[in-house]
């Protein structure tokens, strides 16, 4: 029998990336243009206003989006990470301008414009697409069956059958089509919004049935919540954090809320709106420190989300190669600059290591194995290269079982194979 033409989708809270497999052969799919970042498509999406199309506005996606954005800030809608409120019951639609769009719609949106930009290559309809998915979906009270109607709503249409796969089993299947012989292997895949691991059997080369799932565990924070970690301790309380308002003769913390709505681009993104703007102005007025909340609204206004976790985001990778960095941020008469060293960046991200680690046991507990019994650890995802991360692998299982590479690529190199697999339903979560 053929083996299907099969398509492998990273849907990432972060960046996306595709991969299509044709006779056991993988291959990623380039994107093709001037803002093209190779197989890497930022999960963004930037809207403008635009007379000349159906509706009045246009659209784009991924790195065309960030290039729209930062020609237009102030004239545009710029929404990164919308992946994070797929499984979230509170997130109903976002409000883009003068329309409001569900999650699916938004999904649906990308899809199109990371088709339109892949030159050709995904033209032509899979027989089998098959999304990552994550092992736990980030948000507080995550409803899994709410996220798989929606991701069913976002991906109808796009293929002849579409089949669900947890992340870490993609990278997982890569990782096994380079051993030549039986291992039983722990991947760690660390995203923008979700920390996920798997525990597979991997047979040698020429067996009936190469790999074998065990078990799987996540958690909802990865990235992101170390992103936001920085941003709570170096602008926040620049933007009055931890400050007060008079309310009838009393004074009263500022609601911590919209300090929340900073946590992701998804939520601060969607601050700049009516209702929010007229609260913000009101609560300046009764601030003590009303300067400090004129920032944040300038913060909102000017749309400086993306400079603001850009200056984030190149600090933390500096402190994942050096044991200090400067962190510099600058814009709408917001200027912040501060030495950062490791030490204080691991301070800060220390709870939420500890729930990692904890959720590597669960995954180790589920699939029945020691960690003595683990041959090699595979680890994927930006995330991982932050060292504090390394540490939790090489301390329990030995810097000599680890292995890295294709950190943004794995798991699309490996859905797409395992979309050729004859027991696919095997693999679906």
């Amino acid at each position: 029998m053929m083996t299907p033409r099969a398509l492998g989708l990273d849907f990432g809270t972060t960046n996306s990336v595709a991969a299509l497999a044709e006779d056991d052969e993988s291959e990623l799919v380039e994107f093709s243009g001037k803002a093209a970042a190779g197989a890497v498509f930022c999960s963004a999406l930037c809207f403008w206003h635009d007379g000349d199309v159906k509706g009045g506005m246009a659209h784009e996606a991924g790195p065309w989006a960030i290039a729209e954005y930062l020609e237009y800030p102030e004239d545009s809608r710029f929404l990164q990470s919308f992946k994070s409120v797929a499984a979230s019951p509170i997130f109903e639609s976002a409000s883009v301008f003068e329309k409001r769009f569900r999650f699916e719609e938004l999904g649906q949106m990308f899809l199109s414009r990371m088709v339109g930009h892949a030159g050709g290559r995904l033209d032509r309809r899979p027989e089998r697409i098959v999304v990552g998915r994550p092992v736990e979906y980030a948000g507080a009270r995550p409803d899994e069956a709410l996220a798989r109607r929606r991701y069913d709503a976002m991906f109808a249409g796009f293929g002849d059958e579409i089949h669900y796969v947890y992340e870490p089993l993609g990278a997982a299947f890569s990782y096994a089509s380079h051993l030549t012989k039986a291992a039983t292997i722990l991947v760690a895949d660390f995203g923008g919004g979700t920390s996920d691991f798997s525990i597979v059997r991997v047979e040698a080369p020429g067996a009936a049935r190469r790999c074998v799932p065990l078990g799987s565990a996540g958690i909802g924070l990865a990235g992101d919540r170390f992103d936001y970690r920085i941003v709570d301790h170096l602008v926040l309380p620049m933007l009055g954090k931890g400050g007060s308002y008079q309310s009838f003769g009393k004074e009263l913390e500022i609601p911590r809320s919209y300090f929340a709505d900073f946590a992701d681009w998804s939520r601060l993104a969607l601050m700049r709106n009516r209702r929010t703007m007229d609260e913000l102005a009101r609560l300046q007025k009764t601030a003590n420190d009303p300067a400090a909340i004129g920032r944040m609204i300038t913060v909102i206004e000017k749309e400086l989300g993306y400079p603001l976790y850009d200056a984030v985001g190149s600090l933390k990778r500096r402190l994942s190669e050096a044991e200090s960095a400067t962190f510099h941020f600058e814009g709408g008469g917001l200027a912040i600059e501060a030495e950062v060293t490791r030490a204080d960046f691991e301070g800060w991200i220390a709870p939420d290591i500890a729930r990692i680690e904890a959720t590597v046991d669960k995954a180790l507990a589920k699939a029945g194995v020691a960690p003595d019994a683990i041959d090699r650890v595979f680890l994927t995802g930006g995330t991982s290269l932050i060292p504090a991360i390394r540490r939790i692998f090489d301390r329990r299982f030995g810097k000599e079982h680890i292995a890295t590479g294709g950190e943004l690529t794995s798991i699309a190199h490996g859905l797409a194979l395992i979309g050729q697999e004859a027991n696919l339903a095997e693999w679906a979560a």
